[in-house]
């Protein structure tokens, strides 16, 4: 009872607000009428409408089963992980169950018995609809953060990925991106993609549990830290380019890099110390309806938007059949305190009630389907107004849509994406190991070679082993007498001058190819 008073206390200044009323029936001298207001739903805990997916397949301990041990007892391997006995199981939906007090349940991976081949495990939190988020992010692991993770998010249904915070011990090392705090950031880069590394050095305390995408401190860069400035915050959702996205998601994704280490190197002779637990994961957000809903539904499986202002569809994204008469808008924060509801108007038959925002000077009738439409749409546009972005370019978020750049071309990188499509925010789609906007960087444990191939070694987990050195990450080159990709297997065998005359020619190749390679670069 006292966690549920602290948790709804510690929501309250999101949750309560402005923006909380469609409509109200007045009366003006015209008679009554309906009086529309922008309006959205409150928060609430989006973990209990999702959907979680763990990949890859086998990630999940237990099968077969498999002992395993902690950091505080380390060579006490006495507990023991069985998906076909239920107290003994860690299936992934343990992330989200009610725990009765005193028993903490909890998804558990396999053990790190395979390394050095990384441990990497991805944890899919899926809603089929756009929520907004309200609140932090809070992920619970058990037995120890993980050293390197990072956390990506979705905006089209999982179709694509964008990062949305890198986790690591060492940023620099691990991302090549300096460590940062999000209290340090300013109103210019709030919504600025960082590397903390706040949550993911080995404290030794079983209390240090949870890792945060901190959204109060990025909220209040503009709300203060007491929440007393709201109405700044909505100012700035509604004017600064690209911020109401970012608290935008369908999808979220933790990438598991490497698990908790309880030290600074991994001991090779106990490798059942090391694994990923996790045992809640805190979403809190509410349903995107485009501020023409305040109320949201979970229906037959999926949240939906109970629409007002004449809008329809899931988030409210289409005017309703007969109010067509102007481009469907989304609802406005501004201006305060009510905002505009931007409503769809009824539908009428005259050619000059259709709008085509300046990209077109003719429209048609298209008598079966009752509908004006736009024809001929200039400055890379479409759609019956005009009002969609042609396939390649997406929309100008600082541009109104009568202005004549409001598309931008998507510059897909040729090699690291897909197609020459981008999403609402111009991100492309990329090909397996390729990131960015456009496509044009690699992820990490990939490198760049004409698109992004992996790491086939590396100074972390892909260790070139008897003395080998990696290079460019690119292959190991090994010792004399030593072979294989990471220069795993003995050339040598029981016949010591073999063996001698092998390390001999090997390192005369070696030199050589050092060399060769110098006077390539």
């Amino acid at each position: 009872m006292l966690y549920l008073v602290a948790f709804l206390l510690h929501c309250l200044p999101l949750a309560m607000g402005h923006y909380d009323i469609c409509k109200s029936w007045v009366t003006t001298d015209d008679g009554p009428s309906w009086e529309f207001y922008a309006c959205q739903p409150k928060a609430m805990r989006m973990k209990d409408y999702v959907t979680v997916k763990v990949d890859p397949p086998g990630i999940t301990c237990g099968d077969p089963p498999e002992r395993f041990c902690t950091h505080e007892n380390p060579y006490l391997c006495s507990d023991e992980c069985d998906a076909s006995t239920p107290d003994l199981a860690h299936p992934p939906k343990l992330m989200f169950d009610k725990e009765d007090e005193g028993l903490v349940t909890y998804w558990q991976s396999v053990t790190w018995s395979r390394y050095p081949e990384p441990l990497l495990a991805n944890i899919t939190l899926s809603w089929n609809k756009s929520i907004e988020l309200t609140d932090d992010i809070v992920v619970t692991f058990e037995y120890g953060r993980p050293t390197i993770m990072m956390l990506e998010k979705s905006l089209d249904n999982g179709r694509t990925w964008h990062p949305y915070q890198y986790y690591a011990d060492d940023c620099m090392e691990a991302f090549g991106m300096p460590a940062r705090r999000v209290r340090d950031l300013s109103t210019t880069s709030a919504n600025r993609i960082i590397c903390t590394e706040e949550y993911s050095r080995w404290v030794g305390s079983k209390k240090e549990k949870n890792v945060r995408l901190e959204v109060r401190d990025r909220f209040a860069i503009f709300a203060g830290q007491d929440f007393r400035n709201m109405d700044n915050l909505y100012t700035r959702l509604e004017s600064a380019k690209g911020l109401k996205d970012f608290f935008t998601v369908t999808d979220l994704r933790m990438r598991l890099l490497r698990p908790a280490l309880g030290g600074t190197y991994v001991q090779r002779e106990n490798l059942y110390k090391y694994f990923y637990a996790v045992s809640n994961i805190e979403v809190t957000g509410r349903c995107k309806c485009n501020l023409h809903a305040n109320l949201c539904s979970f229906k037959e499986g999926t949240l939906q938007c109970e629409c007002e202002h004449n809008t329809t569809g899931q988030d409210c994204g289409k005017c309703k059949k007969n109010f067509r008469t102007r481009s469907w808008r989304a609802g406005s924060y501004l201006p305060l305190p009510n905002g505009s509801p931007n409503a769809c108007a009824a539908a009428g038959s005259a050619f000059g009630n259709c709008e085509c925002y300046g990209h077109s000077n003719r429209c048609s009738y298209i008598d079966f389907l009752n509908v004006v439409t736009c024809v001929s749409c200039k400055h890379n546009t479409r759609g019956q107004h005009c009002q969609h972005c042609r396939l390649g370019f997406y929309r100008n978020g600082s541009a109104e849509l009568d202005d004549e750049n409001v598309c931008i071309e998507c510059n897909c990188n040729q090699i690291g994406s897909l197609h020459d499509r981008c999403n609402e925010t111009g991100y492309c789609e990329c090909r397996e190991g390729a990131a960015g906007p456009k496509c044009d960087d690699c992820l990490p444990n990939y490198y760049w070679r004409q698109g992004c191939f992996s790491n086939v070694c590396d100074e972390q987990l892909l260790i070139c082993q008897n003395g080998g050195t990696c290079y460019q990450n690119q292959r190991c080159i090994c010792p004399a007498g030593y072979q294989g990709i990471l220069c795993e297997q003995s050339k040598c065998d029981s016949d010591t001058k073999a063996c001698n005359s092998a390390s001999r020619t090997y390192l005369s190749l070696t030199t050589f190819l050092i060399g060769a390679l110098i006077l390539q670069l």
